[in-house]
């Protein structure tokens, strides 16, 4: 009984054109409508989800095509190739594996599964298939029905991308969001250098605190030129600050300093935070936080390839106390809208859900990362749904770099969400009508409005 409600809800939604609301993919792949280079350089290389398990095994980044701080890797992408193929054993009752299998099987057309015996006919075939104008960017969008994309730039990012996509009169419509972690952290590694080119940018003191806040509100107002409904923010806590000008002021002089402490850097984070909440109540864009993560922890790795290598895990986090000072504030308008992510499930029933449950500006975001998975899904559903209830949350976004696994990923989210609402039915707590209405609202409603798309 259950499985034939979840076919039924399944169907409804299974053809919905896909939002992606939030995600990493390179917009110069829509601007330009270059072919993809090749297998390795497609699926492989960039895919951190792919090379963590690889190197977890022994396997060097290296051999597998990762550029390093040095430029990119000199390993031959068919050697590259062969190793992914001869170790997809590794992948098995992972979500890689199901969004791998879709991509090869729906998009690409194969009827095998890759394996080391058939290495080389798989990169010879995928060369040949991305060599026709049928798998350039902007073909594969229009086939996947997408109907928005967002991309994320830094706040130095000039959006040259964007610009050319808009500009093409090409009917694909990409936007961009704005993350401006780099200038707001004063740990990270490039801190100092982006805020010079920040100044550079807007044309702004931005060694000075009003004239630092002139230049966010200066390049929010840019980024929502080329389509911005967003910003997005991953620090590695939850924490708010509401401090006094003075105290903020005396904070923003400390950190732009040559010497920062760890406190202090957590304190300008926090309250920033608070002031990036203030700008998205003046100019309408929705708010994600995404923190929890400790991120760059092999420090061999960092040091040699950089950032966004694989090697970040999670931490626990808190919300209750971190967003207090931030919701004294903000918590009651109804005219802002902040989507809280975590990678700490521990928090779902016990702070997030009363949280969103409660405070008019809060919303849940879907499950995120290493839980972008069918029981990650179940988990939250199950976790959040009798405090929260399912219109605190925003539906789904898949939050990836591997354009290609987008649909697959969307299309695990709606047979989680159908699973879920039909056991729902099966246990007489919800109608089937009302379940079909909410499948459709998680799929499109939800997320078209939190995004205000």
């Amino acid at each position: 009984m259950q499985r034939g409600y979840a076919r039924e809800l399944y169907a409804l939604v299974k053809d919905f054109p896909i939002l992606s609301p939030h995600g990493h993919t390179d917009p110069s792949w829509f601007a330009l409508n270059e072919p993809f280079e090749n297998a390795t350089a497609l699926f492989l290389s960039p895919d951190h989800y792919i090379y963590r398990m690889l190197y977890s095994q022994g396997i060097d980044l290296d051999d597998v095509g990762v550029g390093s701080k040095a430029g990119p890797s000199g390993a031959d992408p068919r050697a590259a190739w062969r190793i992914f193929a001869k170790n997809q054993h590794l992948f098995r009752g992972t979500p890689t594996s199901m969004w791998m299998g879709h991509v090869f099987g729906e998009i690409m057309g194969f009827e095998v599964q890759l394996c080391e015996d058939n290495a080389d006919f798989y990169y010879d075939r995928i060369g040949e298939l991305l060599a026709s104008d049928a798998y350039r960017p902007r073909a594969l969008f229009d086939r996947f029905n997408i109907e928005l994309l967002a991309t994320t730039e830094g706040p130095t990012d000039t959006l040259e991308h964007h610009r050319t996509i808009k500009d093409s009169g090409w009917k694909g419509r990409v936007v961009t969001a704005y993350r401006p972690d780099p200038v707001i952290d004063p740990e990270h590694e490039d801190f100092h250098a982006k805020l010079k080119m920040f100044a550079d940018l807007t044309g702004e003191d931005v060694y000075s605190w009003k004239g630092y806040l002139r230049a966010h509100r200066k390049q929010r107002d840019v980024f929502m030129q080329h389509g911005a409904t967003s910003t997005d923010h991953g620090h590695p806590t939850a924490q708010t600050a509401n401090l006094s000008t003075a105290d903020t002021k005396a904070l923003f002089k400390r950190v732009t300093g040559k010497h920062v402490t760890p406190e202090d850097a957590e304190l300008f984070r926090a309250q920033m935070l608070t002031e990036m909440a203030r700008m998205s109540l003046d100019d309408g864009l929705t708010m994600q936080i995404h923190p929890g993560s400790y991120r760059n922890h092999n420090l061999k790795v960092f040091e040699k390839y950089g950032r966004d290598k694989g090697c970040d895990i999670p931490l626990p986090s808190n919300y209750v106390h971190a967003l207090k000072p931030l919701l004294d504030v903000f918590g009651n308008e109804k005219n802002l809208t902040v989507i809280l992510f975590t990678l700490d499930e521990t928090n779902y029933s016990r702070e997030l859900a009363p949280l969103a449950g409660h405070y008019p500006i809060l919303k849940l975001g879907p499950s995120w990362w290493f839980h972008d998975s069918p029981e990650g899904m179940m988990r939250f559903r199950e976790q959040v749904t009798e405090t929260a209830g399912f219109y605190n949350t925003v539906g789904f976004n898949d939050d990836t770099r591997a354009f290609l696994s987008i649909p697959a990923r969307h299309d695990v989210a709606r047979r989680v969400d159908a699973n879920f609402l039909a056991r729902l039915v099966a246990e007489h707590r919800i109608d089937l009508d009302d379940a079909a209405a909410v499948i459709k609202d998680l799929t499109y409603t939800l997320p078209k409005a939190a995004y205000k798309l």
